[in-house]
């Protein structure tokens, strides 16, 4: 029966206690050599289960000239650890404090508001003002185009499309009377022969 390989977890304890066993520094190229022969790991995985350990900073690396080095020393793991530990403790006692603050600005809001009998009436007026303007909305809503703001900007937008109408009505009388002097011909024909109707001009 074949032996079992070995996992991408075991791979990486076994590649670290490379580091830990012989407290030294190691190229890539040295790695992929001792990892098959001292640990029974596959020459080609050792690069990417090296990798997961800088990643995760279980492992160091550093650029010395034009080659890579890699290292770990036993107490890094240990190292490790607690530091994370005393940035969580940190991070906790920040909370902590924020925590405090806001229970006494709680307090101290309450403190400017007591309860009482026209408090509670004032408060139970406001929340009912405010059922009704959601209720309102609803309603101004369901209108739909009637709503006067939207009213109020159709009217504009007929507005503009009307004077846009006119200046181009104005542009193409101009452009009509320079055609017929410059040409000598009767602008009737000119309206024939275009489609135009009489009433083109008729929109003020």
């Amino acid at each position: 029966m074949a032996p079992r390989g070995l996992s991408a977890e075991e791979k990486r304890v076994k590649l670290v206690e490379i580091f830990h066993e012989s407290k030294d520094f190691y190229q890539l190229k040295e790695l992929e050599k001792l990892g098959p022969k001292l640990k029974g790991i596959v020459s080609q995985s050792v690069k990417e289960v090296l990798q997961s350990l800088v990643d995760d900073g279980l492992v160091q690396a550093d650029k010395i000239g034009s080659s890579n080095f890699f290292w770990s020393f036993p107490s890094q793991r240990g190292t490790i650890v607690q530091n994370r530990l005393d940035t969580l403790k940190e991070a906790r006692s920040g909370h902590e404090v924020q925590l405090a603050d806001l229970r006494n600005s709680i307090e101290a809001e309450q403190a400017l508001r007591p309860q009482s009998e026209s408090r509670t009436t004032a408060l139970e007026g406001l929340a009912a003002a405010k059922k009704e303007l959601v209720a309102l909305q609803n309603e101004l809503d369901a209108y739909g185009a009637c709503d006067p703001a939207k009213v109020e900007e159709k009217k504009r937008a007929v507005t503009l499309a009307h004077e846009a109408a006119i200046r181009w009505t104005d542009n193409y009388s101009i452009l009509l009377s320079y055609f017929t002097r410059q040409n000598g011909v009767d602008a009737a024909d000119i309206r024939k022969y275009l489609d135009i109707g009489d009433d083109y001009e008729d929109i003020y």
